[in-house]
């Protein structure tokens, strides 16, 4: 455990629990084993400037990076985007701070028996409150000429590997494996084509006839609603003619005993 402070004035000092980094060999490319040291606890406002400049005291700090829990550290292939990957933290993280030297994480776990080290200090202070939020604020303003940057080259990464992902469809379009299996690629027979003048033309008349089909129906709307009422006024005609009927047989009716 490695107390730690704010600054001068706080009185309770803040925890960090720290311990070397140990995964098996190869798991953890990010974050070699012997030179990287693990902590947990670590509060909102310790940043990795913050942390790098607590064990930089120990050795030279190749890295730190925080995350919100602990992980595989795979390897990060491609470069973050400022503009599309931030992701912001809350609540206490885990660290891994990445040394140049293996000596170093024995140095920085020595550090808890000295007394509280401090985050914030006159020459390198923590920004909070006010100062903090404004720092925020203008960090997170867009630069129009960065971001149209990002995305041309994003959309030219796009762009080629999608190129390339066609031409090796193309090449192993109707080439039979080593079982006599072919491969069926994700295109269909007919690809989609641009509209012609002709084909324009064509589904505009479609829908021309489409509309005459609806008028037409709707001008032999009240040819219906006759026909309902005339089937509406023989059931009723019908329905009063029984109801006649059984009446006179009713009245009609005499006792038979024999």
């Amino acid at each position: 455990a490695l107390a730690v402070k704010f600054a001068k004035r706080q009185r309770s000092p803040h925890c960090l629990l720290v311990k070397e980094h140990q995964v098996r060999e190869g798991a953890d490319i990010a974050h070699p084993p012997g030179r990287t040291l693990f902590v947990l606890n670590v509060p909102p406002y310790c940043g990795p400037d913050s942390l790098s400049r607590l064990f930089s005291r120990c050795g030279h700090v190749q890295s730190v990076d925080i995350c919100d829990k602990r992980g595989s550290g795979e390897k990060k292939d491609k470069l973050m985007s400022k503009f599309f990957d931030q992701k912001t933290l809350k609540g206490f993280q885990v660290a891994y701070v990445v040394f140049r030297k293996p000596a170093a994480v024995q140095a920085a776990k020595a550090l808890s028996q000295e007394g509280p080290l401090l985050i914030s200090t006159e020459s390198h202070p923590v920004k909070t409150g006010i100062s903090k939020w404004i720092t925020s604020y203008e960090a997170s303003i867009v630069d129009p000429k960065e971001l149209k940057a990002e995305v041309d080259a994003y959309m030219q990464d796009y762009d080629k590997k999608m190129a390339e992902e066609d031409a090796k469809a193309a090449k192993e379009e109707g080439v039979p494996d080593e079982e006599g299996w072919v491969k069926v690629t994700r295109k269909g027979r007919k690809p989609g084509l641009p509209r012609t003048e002709a084909a324009n033309l064509r589904v505009l008349e479609k829908e021309k006839q489409k509309r005459a089909r609806k008028e037409l129906l709707n001008f032999y709307a009240w040819q219906h609603r006759e026909v309902k009422r005339e089937h509406i006024a023989q059931l009723r005609k019908k329905f009063e003619e029984d109801k006649q009927r059984i009446a006179l047989m009713r009245a009609h009716r005499k006792f038979r005993p024999y």
